[in-house]
């Protein structure tokens, strides 16, 4: 208990009163620098302390990498992370840790013990939320040592893109048991996909130094973060256009860690028995499968 008490004076109220954006957007600033032996140096030391796998990464030698940012947001060999194919699979997004995972359960989605928040805030849209009511989620947290690019975890058709401007919290494991409604408060980019599995959203909530999120359709959408809610829509006669994209296709990067939540519409999918809380994940596994909900 003492040590619960410790860890949140320390680690996680100073945050409350942190500038978020202001140290983020110093980040991004740093990490983007061609700072030569010096950015080796960072890049190093993230590899030992994290114990980075730097052997799946395209490119394995830390003085390949121009910056930072040019490290974190690597690409993996070719096959490195084989994605299931089975047309019935759903499939992990990403590399990472199951946070957690359940039913949307009166439009609310589970955080952590004591804590929830809705979907509507979520997503930054009442109604939209409310088509995921009775739904399933999955949401996991991507550590700084994880392969940081986003894909599809099934074929979709992208119909909405939503930016939430927001705080910038840390999504550790500690800091999401802590901050109440903490993923509906942090700054996010929120994809809507018309899939084979109906509609699906992917959510990509951002944290303290990681206040970069891009897509491969629109760049970077963030920053600027903004004071109001943003939304664009896709399709054949929309503005913005089409975007197709398959299962495993990369849909956008983290310029740092954080967390991707998933949400399936009611009887959508079947989450897999081996798909739950605490278990690490990677990019191409088999996470759900058409179907009804899991009882």
């Amino acid at each position: 208990m003492e040590t619960r008490f410790i860890d949140r004076l320390f680690k996680v109220w100073p945050q409350y009163i942190l500038p978020h954006h202001l140290l983020s957007r110093g980040m991004h600033f740093l990490t983007r620098l061609h700072g030569g032996a010096l950015s080796h140096a960072a890049i190093r030391f993230i590899v030992k302390r994290f114990r980075v796998d730097l052997e799946e990464a395209e490119r394995s030698n830390v003085r390949d990498f121009v910056s930072f940012n040019d490290f974190f947001t690597r690409s993996l060999k070719p096959g490195a992370r084989p994605i299931d194919k089975a047309p019935e699979a759903v499939i992990s997004p990403v590399d990472g840790t199951v946070s957690q995972v359940g039913q949307i359960r009166e439009g609310r989605i589970f955080q952590a013990k004591g804590h929830d928040y809705s979907a509507a805030e979520l997503l930054g849209d009442k109604a939209l939320a409310e088509d995921f009511d009775d739904g399933e989620f999955a949401t996991i947290y991507l550590s700084p040592r994880d392969y940081h690019r986003i894909h599809m975890p099934c074929d979709g058709s992208l119909l909405r893109m939503i930016h939430v401007p927001g705080r910038l919290f840390s999504v550790n494991p500690l800091t999401t048991r802590t901050v109440p409604g903490l993923f509906a408060r942090n700054e996010r980019v929120v994809t809507i996909f018309d899939t084979p599995f109906g509609r699906v959203a992917q959510v990509m909530v951002g944290a303290i130094f990681v206040s970069s999120i891009e897509t491969v359709w629109a760049g970077e959408v963030t920053p600027p973060a903004g004071q109001y809610i943003r939304s664009w829509n896709y399709g054949p006669r929309e503005a913005a256009g089409e975007v197709h994209l398959k299962k495993g296709d990369e849909m956008g990067r983290f310029n740092m860690g954080s967390t991707v939540i998933l949400l399936f519409e009611p009887r959508a999918v079947k989450l897999a028995e081996s798909f739950f809380e605490a278990q690490a994940v990677k990019l191409g596994q088999r996470i759900a499968t058409r179907g009804s909900t899991r009882s």
